[in-house]
């Protein structure tokens, strides 16, 4: 089961559109395969989001 990065819900829960918009402009805030609002940090060059159970995604 997959989450969405934005508002943490289940993909399959709605169409999340506005979710996928917000998220080409911000960093996600939920971890996408547990759902645990992951620790982010905006820099000048991009961002970084941090999960305690599945690492780090960045921007880079």
């Amino acid at each position: 089961m997959t989450y969405c990065g934005h508002c943490g819900l289940e993909q399959t829960d709605g169409s999340h559109e506005d979710c996928r918009r917000a998220l080409v402009m911000e960093p996600p805030r939920y971890c996408a395969e547990c759902r645990r609002r992951m620790v982010v940090q905006v820099h000048p060059m991009g961002w970084s989001a941090r999960c305690s159970a599945h690492g780090t995604l960045s921007s880079s």
